[in-house]
C-alpha cells in the first residue's frame, strides 16, 4: 500500500499533414532572448514520506519511519576540509519508533546529508530526542521507492550492519561505529504500509577555490 502514486505520463505526439514551405526564421524578439538565457531552477534532490517496515530480527514489532530532507548544496561549512560545505549538504527531519509489546523506543533527528540515484536516496541525520539514541549520534538511512507494483524498502545503520568485530566496550560487547555523512546500507526492510517518494537530482561541483595573490616587494 503505498501513500503516492506513481505512474508515467504519457507524450502526446503532434503530427502535420501536407507540405512545409520553407521561408525565413523570424527573428528573436529581445524579450526572448533575454528569457532563453535564464536557466530554469533545478528540482533538489529529496526524499519524503513515512511508513511502517517488516524488519526480519523483529517481524511482530511496530517499526516506523518518517522522513522529510532536501538536499541544500554548500551550505554547512567544514573548515579546513570541505570550508564551502558539500554537494550533498541537506536539511529536514528524521523521526522513527519501534514498538515492541508495551515499550516503544523512539528518536527524532536533523537531517545533514541527503545524495540520491534514481529511485534511491541515501542520508544521514544527527540525533537531537531519543530514548534510545545518544543526542548527537548520526544515523545513516537508505530509502528505495518500489517501481512496477514493487514495494518500497528501507535500510537503516544498527541492527544487522555496521558492527565492527574488533571494537568492543568493557563488557566485551561490540560498540557501534559512528556513521559518516551520507553513509548507510543498501535497503534491506521492506514497507509494508506507507511508503516514500524520492525526487533525484545529480550533486553539484564543488565551486573553485579563489587562488590568492602573491604579492611583490
Amino acid at each position: 500500500m503505498r501513500i503516492h502514486a506513481v505512474g508515467a505520463v504519457a507524450a502526446a505526439v503532434a503530427v502535420l499533414a501536407g507540405p512545409v514551405v520553407a521561408g525565413p526564421a523570424p527573428a528573436a524578439s529581445p524579450a526572448a532572448s533575454v528569457a532563453s538565457a535564464v536557466k530554469k531552477p533545478v528540482t533538489p534532490a529529496s526524499v519524503h514520506g513515512e511508513a511502517r517496515i517488516s524488519y526480519i530480527e523483529s517481524v511482530d514489532d511496530d517499526i516506523r519511519f518518517t522522513i522529510h530532507a532536501e538536499q541544500t548544496p554548500f551550505t554547512r561549512p567544514m573548515p579546513p576540509t570541505a570550508p564551502q560545505g558539500l554537494s550533498t549538504d541537506a536539511r529536514g527531519t528524521l523521526k522513527f519508533s519501534h514498538t515492541r509489546g508495551e515499550v516503544t523506543g523512539w528518536a527524532e533527528a536533523k537531517v545533514d546529508c541527503l545524495v540520491t540515484s534514481g529511485r534511491t536516496a541515501t542520508l544521514t541525520a544527527v540525533v537531537t530526542k531519543s530514548n534510545v539514541e545518544e543526542p548527537g549520534a548520526r544515523l545513516g538511512i537508505s530509502v528505495q521507492q518500489g517501481g512496477k507494483g514493487e514495494p518500497d524498502r528501507l535500510g537503516f545503520s544498527w541492527g544487522v550492519v555496521n558492527v565492527d568485530p574488533g571494537n568492543v566496550d568493557e563488557n566485551g560487547l561490540p560498540v557501534r561505529p559512528q556513521a559518516g555523512s551520507c553513509m548507510a546500507p543498501a535497503p534491506f526492510t521492506t514497507v509494508i504500509k506507507g511508503g516514500y517518494e524520492v525526487v533525484h537530482a545529480e550533486i553539484t561541483k564543488t565551486p573553485t577555490h579563489p587562488q590568492p595573490t602573491t604579492r611583490r616587494g
